[in-house]
């Protein structure tokens, strides 16, 4: 049986790192993925070992192992050194006794595997193939998007909800945003699971959160890290109280789903219109009071617009141009 081993920070894991993976599993019978996670960085080993394992789980022949170091102890660095490969290959003895492969994209891989006194193949170490760095995706995740697996994408996503009272736009700013950005567009489930805001059941809200919440995790997984979403889960919590005075329980998975960077709260200045299915104009005022009480009790902040449909627009580009400024680069979860 032959056992091999890979390793690396995987901060972010990406195609490149995939693509490693699947070439080492056709060297050997059995394949460990160290992550080695240092005491200074800011996306934790658990999340990491997370990707990883939703990219494989259907790989019953991968184990995916943690280990946490100091700074101040080992050297952190990628550079092909033998000075830094004859320190890490002694830790590597230790975790791996019985292993006979290591598998790496970089130089240093040889100096790994002498030290060891084990086989060394290397996999496209020019990076012709995936040609892409943890670093880059850091720096800037809008360019290299398209490296991300899908189970890393929602930790890297950036969302922006459009929230407000009925008759205030949001379907038709969330439509033109996501045209100007050519972005992900998740539309709302409430207007197609209720569409009529004058008849329908509490249990129709349970729905209405559980199907938006699947969309929102559909949405970031498109082909840019921006998702704009009409409306979220505390609007539908606010039609809860106003329509039956009484709290929806929402899973904690939901409310993980429907996290965002940005939230655009659109005022009830706009031309009130009933199209038939709406609250009358009066209850849609007091809807606007519910949802912004609900905002206010889960502590969200809101970035209010008002004006003409053109001015919303504007201003909307604005905050979320600002929103890519702050996190398209040098990206850290918030």
């Amino acid at each position: 049986m032959i056992k091999a081993f890979v390793f690396g920070k995987f901060l972010p894991f990406h195609k490149g790192h995939e693509a490693m993976f699947n070439f080492a599993l056709s060297k050997c019978n059995h394949l460990t993925v160290l992550i080695c996670s240092s005491d200074k960085e800011n996306i934790s080993s658990t999340t990491r070992k997370r990707w990883i394992e939703k990219a494989f789980e259907e790989k019953k022949n991968v184990e995916i192992r943690t280990f946490s170091y100091l700074e101040s102890e080992l050297p952190n660095t990628s550079e092909s050194s033998k000075e830094v490969s004859e320190v890490w290959a002694a830790i590597f003895k230790k975790q791996f006794p019985d292993y006979s492969l290591v598998i790496t994209s970089e130089e240093y891989g040889n100096f790994v595997a002498d030290f060891m006194n084990i086989q060394h193949i290397a996999f496209d170490i020019p990076k012709k193939l995936f040609p892409v760095s943890a670093t880059a995706v850091r720096n800037d995740v809008f360019a290299n998007w398209k490296f991300l697996p899908d189970s890393v994408k929602p930790y890297f996503a950036i969302k922006v909800v459009i929230l407000g009272t009925e008759s205030t736009g949001k379907t038709t700013l969330s439509e033109n945003l996501s045209k100007h950005f050519n972005c992900s567009l998740v539309l709302e489930a409430g207007r197609e699971i209720i569409t009529n805001s004058n008849s329908f059941s509490f249990d129709d809200l349970h729905v209405v959160a559980r199907v938006h919440a699947t969309r929102i995790e559909q949405g970031v997984l498109g082909n840019s890290p921006l998702a704009i979403i009409d409306t979220d889960v505390h609007t539908t919590k606010s039609y809860s109280r106003f329509i039956f005075e009484k709290e929806l329980e929402i899973d904690a998975d939901i409310y993980n789903s429907n996290e965002a960077n940005l939230y655009i709260y659109l005022t009830s200045d706009a031309k009130y219109i009933q199209d038939g299915t709406r609250l009358s104009e009066a209850e849609r005022n007091l809807l606007d009071l519910s949802h912004r009480q609900v905002l206010t009790d889960h502590n969200i902040d809101i970035v209010e617009i008002s004006g003409n449909w053109n001015k919303r627009f504007e201003i909307a580009v604005e905050q979320i141009n600002q929103l890519i400024a702050r996190n398209g680069k040098n990206y850290k979860k918030q």
